[in-house]
């Protein structure tokens, strides 16, 4: 593997493994999780990195699965370039795809949060026989458009014309120190590079957010829906829609949007659920 780092973990957590890729050029890093060929690939939200999903793929992988989350380009470890047009839900999901390729992996279950959520359903377009199930929590489709622009318009205009006030933010949030999940996870999503912020954001409001209508009913991937009342920029509506729209899935309410953050045992025990089910069925076993 390329960039590949071993990290000694506590002996009540499975083996975390560090890597890179490239893809077109740009170095995208990945953790790996756990082993075995039940393989589940995690993206996380927009700004976001891959460290919002570890303590699920930690439990995932207490489980027996292999599970890899992976820093999307733009965001988190992976390369930042400023160029917009590098930026899309379906340049994204060739990176998922090109992370299979690069370990090896024929088949997976895909699974996102946000706009991690909107690649999966584009990976489930693009490269359907790569997909043993989709795991798609908080999408962004129609419902969420006016919330999503009202959030992030302000984020380009302040990347765009205050750098300053970016690079600012980023500076403190380097400054407080690390080891906490959580902690981590929004330190991470703070430390910004303004022009290449700007890029991603310009990207996804002037690319497809996401699979339209007539793709989406076409999707035949068993998928596990996760929503959630009370989050203007993940409607509820957005994902029972997509639930009603996928030939194959199955809806979860979640309780909050940080149920499965703060209190996860109850959708964890879902997904493992489903998790098996698909691989199960598939003929691959544990």
């Amino acid at each position: 593997m390329t960039g590949i780092a071993a990290t000694a973990a506590p002996h009540q957590r499975p083996v975390e493994r560090a890597g890179s890729f490239q893809v077109d050029g740009q170095t995208l890093r990945y953790t790996e999780f756990g082993s075995g060929p039940r393989v589940v690939v995690l993206t996380h939200g927009q700004l976001m990195t891959r460290t919002m999903h570890a303590p699920l793929a930690r439990s995932l992988a207490a489980t027996g699965f292999r599970v890899l989350t992976l820093d999307l380009l733009g965001h988190g470890g992976s390369d930042r370039p400023t160029e917009s047009w590098r930026y899309s839900m379906t340049t994204w999901a060739t990176q998922v795809v090109a992370l299979l390729d690069h370990l090896g992996v024929e088949r997976a279950v895909i699974g996102g949060t946000s706009l991690g959520a909107n690649v999966t359903l584009e990976v489930a377009v693009a490269a359907p026989d790569r997909a043993v199930g989709l795991v798609v929590e908080m999408p962004v489709l129609d419902n969420a458009i006016v919330a999503g622009l009202l959030a992030f318009a302000p984020l380009l205009f302040t990347a765009r014309f205050v750098p300053h006030a970016v690079r600012g933010l980023a500076a403190l949030a380097r400054r407080v120190p690390r080891g906490r999940q959580w902690v981590d996870t929004v330190t991470e999503t703070l430390s910004q590079e303004p022009a290449a912020m700007a890029a991603v954001v310009h990207g996804i409001f002037f690319g497809r957010i996401a699979p339209p209508t007539t793709l989406r009913t076409a999707i035949q991937v068993p998928a596990l829906v996760i929503g959630h009342q009370r989050d203007p920029i993940h409607p509820f509506g957005d994902a029972h829609m997509l639930a009603g729209e996928l030939p194959r899935a199955e809806f979860v309410e979640a309780s909050s949007p940080v149920e499965l953050r703060f209190s996860p045992a109850r959708l964890t025990a879902t997904i493992v659920r489903f998790l098996d089910e698909r691989f199960a069925a598939a003929g691959i076993a544990g």
